[in-house]
C-alpha cells in the first residue's frame, strides 16, 4: 500500500539545544505509525536522501533527516556544506548523537507516533546509525555500508573519527546491515569482524551482502547504483521495520 504523504523543511532542537534544519516526511492517512531518523551520507543533506525520506513516508513511516552540516555551512548548497564538513573532519560524534536525539524527540512528539523509532544511515551515516544505536535507546538500527564501524579510518582519510565496534555491548536494538561485496570500506572482512563482536555480545542482527555491488549501491545519482541489489535491500529494510517498529 502506498500512503499519501506530506514533506517539508522544519527546524528541530539538536545537540546542545541548537536549532538546526531538518527534512520531515510523514504519511497523512495513518492514525499511528513507527518513525525513522534518516542519517545522510557524507555528500550531505541532498535531494537523493530527501527522496529516501519520502519513500519511508510513502510506506507508512514518519521520517526525519537532520541536516548534520547545518552549523558548518548554514544555507549552503549540499556540495558546499559537505565540503565544509569534510574540512572539519566530519561531524563530531557527540554532536551527531545529540542531533539524532533531537530528531527522535521530534518524531515521538508527533500525534501519529506509536512511540517506536529506528535509525538508518548510508556511508558515513551507516556508522553514525550504528553509533546512535549504541548511545541512544532505539527500537531498530539499519547500517547501509557504514564505513569505519570496525576499523579506524586510514590516516589519509578526511574523517577524524574512531571505530565504534568497542561499543557493541551498549547496543540498544536489533541491527540490519546491508553491504556490497565489492566495497572496501567496509569490506566483507570488516563486516565479519562486526558480526563476530555482535555475536559475542549476544546482540540480535542480520547482515546481507550483495554480490556485484560496491559502496553506495543505493544511490540513484551515482554510477555505483545497482538497481537489483537496491530493490532487494529495500525489501529487507521494510521487512525489518515491520518486525521492529510497525
Amino acid at each position: 500500500m502506498t500512503h499519501n504523504l506530506r514533506a517539508e523543511t522544519i527546524a528541530i532542537k539538536g545537540h546542545g539545544g541548537d536549532e538546526i534544519e531538518a527534512y520531515l516526511a510523514v504519511p497523512t492517512d495513518v492514525e499511528r505509525c513507527g518513525s525513522i531518523v534518516v542519517i545522510h551520507h557524507m555528500p550531505g543533506y541532498d535531494e537523493a536522501t530527501k527522496e529516501i525520506s519520502r519513500n519511508f513516508a510513502a510506506h507508512g513511516y514518519s521520517a526525519l533527516m537532520p541536516n548534520l552540516y547545518h552549523r558548518d555551512a548554514p544555507g549552503a548548497s549540499p556540495d558546499d556544506a559537505a565540503a565544509a564538513g569534510r574540512n572539519n573532519g566530519g561531524v563530531p560524534d557527540d554532536r551527531l548523537v545529540g542531533d539524532v536525539a533531537g530528531g527522535v524527540a521530534h518524531l515521538k512528539s508527533l500525534p501519529t507516533s506509536n512511540g517506536k523509532v529506528a535509525s538508518i544511515g548510508f556511508c558515513s551515516g551507516g556508522r553514525q546509525s550504528f553509533l546512535t544505536g549504541c548511545r541512544l535507546a532505539l527500537d531498530a538500527v539499519i547500517d547501509c555500508y557504514g564505513a569505519f564501524v570496525s576499523i579506524d579510518p586510514p590516516a589519509e582519510f578526511p574523517l577524524r573519527v574512531k571505530a565504534v565496534i568497542g561499543e557493541v555491548d551498549s547496543l540498544s536494538a536489533p541491527v540490519l546491515g546491508l553491504f556490497g561485496a565489492d566495497d572496501q570500506y567496509p569490506s566483507p572482512e570488516q563486516n565479519d569482524m562486526l558480526a563476530a563482536a555482535l555475536t559475542d555480545a549476544g546482540k540480535e542482527f542480520e547482515f546481507h551482502t550483495y554480490e556485484g555491488a560496491g559502496h553506495a549501491f543505493f544511490n540513484v545519482t551515482r554510477p555505483s547504483f545497482r538497481p537489483e541489489s537496491a530493490v532487494e535491500a529495500w525489501g529487507e529494510i521494510f521487512d525489518f521495520l515491520a518486525r521492529t517498529i510497525a
